[in-house]
Formats: C-alpha cells, sequence, structure tokens
C-alpha cells in the first residue's frame, strides 16, 4: 500500500487547525455552518492521519531496535515478533487514509431525486416497476429518510409506468447514486398460464437534488402549462388545473408535476425536478469527458446500460458491474439486504479511483 505524501497529511492538518480556530472565534451565522461541515468532514481524516502516523512511529521504533547493536537478545526477539503486526497495522491504517483522502463527490450528501420507468415487458414491466419503487421506499424507511411522491402514472394492471419521488435525507445520493440504469427481472407473470419465465425491464435514474445556488434558471427559458391531474384510466383526481407542466426552451427537459392539490406546491417541485435535471445533465457532461481518459462501469450512470438482474426462479439477484451475485432475492427486494449491494458498488468504486490516482 502506497503511504499518502506527508505534504498532502500536512495539508489537511493546517486546514483543520485553520477551520477550528475560525469556529473557536465566533464567525458569521453562514461561514458557521459552512465550516462546520467542512469540519465534519476533515474531523475523521485527520483522527486517520493521525493513526497512521502512530503506527508509522511504533514500526520505525521496532525497526531502530532491531538495527541498533546494543540491543539485547531478549529485546532484539521481542521486537522482531511484533514486526509483523506493526507492519499490517501500518497497511490497514494506510488503506483507510487513501480512501478518506480520495476526491469527494460534491453532491454526495444531497438528497435525491429517484425516477423509475417501466421499459420493455408490457403490464410485466410496470408491475417490476413498482416492486422496484417499493423496495427504495423501504430501503428509505429503514434509513430514516422520507420519500415525497412527485409524479407517477399506474399501470393499466397495476404496478407504475413512471413514478418520480424525492428522498430527503444526508447522503442518500451517496448510496443511491449507482443504482441508476437498466433493472431486468426474470419471472413467470401470474397471466402466464403455460409457466413461461418472462424478462423485463425498467430504467432507474437518481439525480441529486439540485438547490437555486447550484442551477440557475432564467424565467424567460420557461414555458408553464397548468391541467387537470389525471388518475388510474385517465379519471381527474379533481376539479381544479392543479397539475404543471414546464419546458425549459433551451434544453427541451421537459417536468410534469401533479401530486399536490396545489398548483403553486407542483410548480415549486416541478422546478426543483427541472433544476434537478439540469444539473444531472451537466454532472453527465463532466463524466462523458472523463470517462474518454478513463472508463468506471461502475460510476459511469449509464442510464441505457443493464446493471442489475432479478431472477425469480433462482431466488437471486446479479449486479452485472462487479459480478456479484446474492441469493436473496426476497431480502433484496425488501430492502433489507439492499445495504449489501449497495456497499459492494461503492467500495469497487473506491478501488478503481484508489487505481486511478496511483496510475496518476
Amino acid at each position: 500500500m502506497r503511504a499518502p505524501p506527508a505534504q498532502k497529511l500536512d495539508a489537511v492538518l493546517a486546514r483543520h487547525a485553520i477551520v477550528t480556530a475560525t469556529l473557536n472565534g465566533a464567525p458569521e451565522p453562514d461561514q458557521f455552518v459552512a465550516l462546520s461541515r467542512e469540519l465534519a468532514e476533515l474531523d475523521p481524516v485527520v483522527a486517520a492521519i493521525r493513526a497512521y502516523r502512530t503506527r508509522a512511529e511504533d514500526l520505525a521504533g521496532l525497526d531502530a531496535l532491531l538495527e541498533d547493536p546494543a540491543t539485547d537478545a531478549e529485546m532484539r526477539a521481542l521486537a522482531f515478533d511484533e514486526r509483523p503486526e506493526a507492519v499490517d497495522a501500518l497497511e490497514r491504517a494506510a488503506a483507510e487514509l487513501n480512501v478518506l483522502l480520495l476526491p469527494k463527490d460534491s453532491a454526495d450528501e444531497k438528497s435525491a431525486i429517484l425516477e423509475i420507468r417501466a421499459g420493455t415487458g408490457g403490464d410485466e414491466a410496470a408491475l417490476f416497476a413498482g416492486d422496484l419503487f417499493r423496495m427504495y421506499a423501504r430501503y428509505a424507511e429503514l434509513k430514516g429518510w422520507r420519500v415525497e411522491v412527485m409524479a407517477e402514472s399506474e399501470g393499466t394492471a397495476g404496478g407504475l409506468k413512471e413514478v418520480v419521488a424525492e428522498i430527503k435525507g444526508r447522503g442518500v445520493f451517496a448510496r443511491l447514486k449507482f443504482e441508476s440504469g437498466v433493472h431486468r427481472v426474470q419471472r413467470v407473470p401470474a397471466t402466464e398460464a403455460s409457466g413461461r419465465i418472462h424478462t423485463s425491464a425498467a430504467t432507474v435514474a437518481v439525480l441529486p437534488e439540485a438547490e437555486e445556488v447550484d442551477v440557475a434558471i432564467n424565467d424567460a427559458d420557461l414555458k408553464i402549462d397548468t391541467m387537470r391531474a389525471q388518475g388510474a384510466g385517465g379519471q381527474h383526481v379533481n376539479k381544479t388545473e392543479s397539475a404543471v407542466r414546464i419546458t425549459h426552451i433551451p434544453s427541451g427537459i421537459v417536468v410534469f408535476v401533479q401530486d399536490e392539490r396545489s398548483q403553486h406546491k407542483n410548480k415549486a417541485r416541478g422546478l426543483a425536478l427541472l433544476r434537478s435535471r439540469l444539473l444531472d445533465r451537466e454532472r453527465s457532461a463532466k463524466d462523458a469527458a472523463r470517462a474518454a481518459d478513463r472508463r468506471s462501469q461502475v460510476g459511469s450512470g449509464d442510464r441505457s446500460e443493464r446493471i442489475r438482474t432479478y431472477n425469480f426462479p433462482q431466488g437471486r439477484v446479479t449486479d452485472h458491474r462487479i459480478n456479484l451475485t446474492l441469493y436473496k432475492l426476497e431480502e433484496v427486494l425488501s430492502g433489507e439486504a439492499l445495504d449489501e449491494i449497495v456497499d459492494a458498488l461503492i467500495t469497487q468504486h473506491q478501488a478503481d479511483l484508489l487505481a486511478a490516482e496511483g496510475a496518476g
């Protein structure tokens, strides 16, 4: 494991000292909030630096004893026995520190917009899209996050043709960003008399929730239409024109929100969704530019890429990007075992970043 450069570690410690001193000097409220967030990010890095340097000093002390001709036989034997454990401890500390020093995704701490759309497979695809939305909703509940549906369109036989939801909480995007892509299901539909296995698909997109400071929108670039909200089967949910469709003319992006009874609330939610899609487009363009230099399968976020298969007859879930198969289909769909996949994806992403840093 390559040791982090001492100069880089000293710079982190110096910044930590400056932030701490500034906070102790009663700064302005806005600065206090920003610096408090920065300190919360720096604290675990500083702890890891100190642990790493302590392990390095321990190993250096043992090596000094072994190299000193004046060290007596008993002490030399003790140092020799302790050295392998000290090397392992330093390796672990260096590995942990290297991960903490990786470049941070500025959107990781944000809430997220989740979009699920039924793909190929007709009614069965809509049922599967509904299953996926319940999986993420249950996962969010287990994490203590809040889920608010912004727009949804039900399938003719149940399930969801499309759903857009806001998932509120700290670090939501960091946990869910690798879920973007095509999810495939293999199972026997309830309507299938001959017992044949059908394959259907749904597309998932996870966008970081954008704030007004992230994306500026010019009112002149917007075309806003209002209409009556539609329910399942075309029935009107209410008698007023509360549904809102916003078209961003320069980009051609269209958002539609009808969940709230209030037109004003739907417009506000529509603008929030539009900001997130514009931010996502900007991030995707940057990712594509980076991918031209280095392709990272886990982090590509390509929504045309088949990322995962849910096979009901075999009770398994396979993530194709990292060749991970879990025979825990029900536990994954209930949200309980989804962390096992998410953690593996994050670990692989970190490994890719470390490899890229090493190559650089």
